[in-house]
């Protein structure tokens, strides 16, 4: 019996049976979740709630304004580029339901990334947030952006709460830094100019794409994801079966701290709890855990999702324990590794296991996930979920035995169409027949368990956001006192990996602040190194490449 057929006959009693192939679409799902639940809230965020009712309204609307107004034809890409905050939902589901491809953009993107991003997508028109707008203005130009609908974060809070917040964000706190967008048109208008038109309702297909969703891969460059609406589908439909039991049916509740941008969040958040009728819980600064600790008591929360450094932080949080823990049902960790010690103290705290899952962005992103039914950490990303076939393989693509380390390879209905524009990158990491060539080395035993070894690749992992190498030694080697630079990850506490740099100067006058601070110009902060190391020379291949798993052999943890 095959590594990849083996849990279909020793998991029976755990894992699901098969999802039916479906022709749905998200715009089939939008539209049955809001006639299905009308009034109920849909999305939380500062106190206000706008139900699925609403959203359908403000959906419509923002469609109409896109398809009529803007005159975007199907197909065409438009990004968003917002934290967690009302209009993302509301931008998500009008870009969709207007036939679009939504790009989702990190807000904290610099304008190097961002440059990027639009005009690798080709995106016509951008959702932005006045917070990041100044990145924008540096850039557009130079991209194929037409069309700009700027939002404040209050903009649909009611009044006068919308009013002081947007006062307070801008002139109290002065997080809106100066810039010049001639023609941005105001989300609020936008709305109101797409409740007189009327959408031509486009006919979207299982095969159309719904997001470029935007990776470093396997090889590091930036590329797009093409994830059609039957990917995201049928890992919203095998996400539910999985869960099974554990949810309730209604009144859901999910707290949601990940930004709605990453996949992980976009599909077990979003999609999933909405296609169920349940609250998303939006959690706008989920650094901020007083804020954030204060916002779930509010509530009798039934689901969160996280990374492992987000639960530790709330758990090692006093008031972290004055939440009402009675209703939870799911607690799902995914991004980075689960820590055994915060798993077990998540135990502890809440009464409910906090179960590890594995994905990508390539797989929509779920493919191997625990059974909702373990009582105890083994530090497992747990078996294949339903109609998704893994297994381990070598080098040369054969099957390896159970217990030895190989390559992860997912075949499955979540798994993307490939990169956009990028034949020869999708050809290294999709075969002809339908695997998805993962890149991470684990073994799987003889009753179907996965559980990760190491990465294949070079990539870093730091609080669930992957980190390639090859950006960060760009971005330092282009300093001006820098010959050349390698990075790798270090063991971190609180980020589960941090970036270190190894750097050969061109002087001894640059020291590790100052490349600290070029680095911050031109990188999103996570991507930032922590560490600089300086030597005389990088260790190398014979052909001259830089060998960093020979600088990561002797890496000390940050």
């Amino acid at each position: 019996m095959t590594a990849e057929r083996v849990w279909l006959k020793q998991y029976e009693s755990h894992v699901p049976s098969d999802i039916e192939p479906s022709e749905d679409t998200l715009v089939n799902i939008i539209e049955r979740s809001v006639k299905a639940h009308g009034d109920a809230p849909a999305f939380y965020y500062m106190g206000k709630s706008i139900s699925f009712r609403e959203l359908d309204q403000y959906s419509l609307e923002m469609a109409a304004y896109l398809q009529q107004s803007l005159g975007l034809k199907k197909g065409d890409r438009v990004a968003i580029m917002m934290p967690n905050i009302l209009q993302y939902p509301v931008a998500l589901m009008g870009i969709l339901r207007a036939g679009l491809t939504v790009v989702n953009v990190n807000p904290l993107y610099t304008a190097r990334e961002l440059e990027h991003q639009l005009k690798d997508s080709g995106a016509k028109a951008i959702f932005i947030v006045s917070n990041f707008a100044h990145t924008l203005a540096e850039v557009i130009k130079k991209t194929a952006v037409d069309h700009v609908i700027l939002t404040e974060l209050g903009d649909m809070l009611p009044f006068p709460k919308s009013l002081l917040v947007n006062v307070v964000v801008k002139y109290v706190k002065k997080m809106v830094p100066p810039f010049d967008l001639p023609g941005a048109t105001d989300f609020r208008t936008a709305l109101g100019i797409g409740s007189t038109k009327t959408l031509q309702k486009p006919s979207v297909t299982a095969d159309d794409l719904a997001f470029l969703q935007y990776t470093g891969g396997t090889t590091g460059v930036s590329k797009g994801a093409m994830l059609t609406h039957r990917n995201i589908v049928a890992n919203v439909t095998q996400a539910k079966t999985w869960i099974g039991p554990h949810t309730l049916g209604s009144g859901e509740v999910i707290i949601t701290p990940l930004p709605l941008y990453h996949i992980f969040s976009l599909t077990a958040n979003c999609f999933v709890y909405f296609s169920m009728g349940g609250l998303n819980v939006l959690i706008h600064n989920p650094r901020d855990l007083d804020e954030f600790i204060s916002i779930m008591k509010k509530f009798k929360f039934t689901a969160i999702t996280g990374v492992n450094t987000l639960f530790n932080g709330l758990l090692n949080h006093p008031k972290f324990t004055e939440c009402d823990f009675s209703s939870l049902q799911v607690t799902l960790g995914g991004g980075m590794a689960v820590q055994k010690p915060v798993a077990e103290k998540w135990m502890a705290v809440t009464g409910k296991p906090l179960i590890q899952a594995y994905g990508l962005t390539e797989t929509s992103p779920a493919a191997i996930i625990n059974p909702f039914t373990i009582e105890s950490f083994t530090g497992s990303i747990g078996l294949p979920i339903s109609s998704t076939l893994v297994s381990i393989r070598n080098d040369e693509g054969q099957e390896v035995p159970f217990g030895q380390p190989g390559e992860i390879w997912i075949k499955g209905p979540q798994v993307m169409k490939g990169y956009w524009q990028r034949p020869d990158e999708t050809s290294q990491v999709l075969t002809p027949d339908g695997w998805f060539k993962s890149g991470d080395i684990a073994v799987m035993d003889e009753k179907g368990w996965v559980t990760i070894v190491d990465r294949k690749k070079d990539m870093i992992l730091v609080s669930g956001f992957n980190v390639y190498p090859n950006e960060i030694e760009e971005v330092v080697a282009s300093h001006p006192l820098i010959l050349e630079a390698a990075a790798v990850g270090v063991s971190d506490d609180k980020t589960g990996e941090a970036i270190k740099v190894y750097c050969v100067r061109k002087n001894d006058t640059v020291g590790a602040e100052e490349l600290v601070s070029y680095c911050r110009e031109h990188l999103t902060g996570y991507k930032v190194p922590r560490q600089f190391e300086f030597r005389e020379e990088l260790p190398k291949t014979n052909v001259g490449k830089i060998l960093r798993r020979a600088l990561r052999d002797d890496r000390p943890s940050a």
